[in-house]
């Protein structure tokens, strides 16, 4: 076996490698510049990429699937709560809710507030950015 079919097989066992190896130039130059933003600037250059990209091809744009809720146990705790919803909304991006969610964990671990309250508010939480997904839609 020569050295780049050694490489290569070992590259082959890891997704990332494989995907950075198979990037154009132009690929990694977004991608080190990208890793070279802040938090803030990250997100306004991924809404400025999805703008470009929307108008590029606003022909193939899929409608927004509707939620399929699943139903509330009676007993629920926040976490289950929280998976129960992700799972409702897989459309959302819940690295955008992270601080929400995280800080309605918080009061509920930390200062004793009712998990039904926090689960009823997570419900909003959810609902919400999910309202304001379909108005960008």
């Amino acid at each position: 076996m020569t050295l780049n079919g050694v490489v290569a097989g070992i590259i082959g066992h890891f997704p990332v490698a494989t995907a950075l190896c198979a990037m154009t130039q132009d690929e990694k130059q977004l991608l080190e510049l990208f890793r070279g933003l802040d938090e803030a600037a990250r997100g306004s250059l991924l809404d400025f990429a999805g703008y470009l990209a929307q108008r590029a091809d606003n022909s193939h744009v899929e409608p927004l699937p509707e939620p399929s809720l699943l139903p509330r146990p009676e007993q629920e705790s926040v976490v289950s709560a929280i998976k129960r919803l992700s799972s409702s909304y897989p459309m959302l991006d819940r690295s955008k809710m992270l601080h929400e969610t995280s800080h309605l964990m918080a009061q509920h671990l930390m200062q004793g507030r009712d998990a039904s309250e926090v689960i009823d508010e997570l419900e909003v939480v959810f609902h919400r950015h999910y309202r304001r997904l379909v108005e960008q839609d």
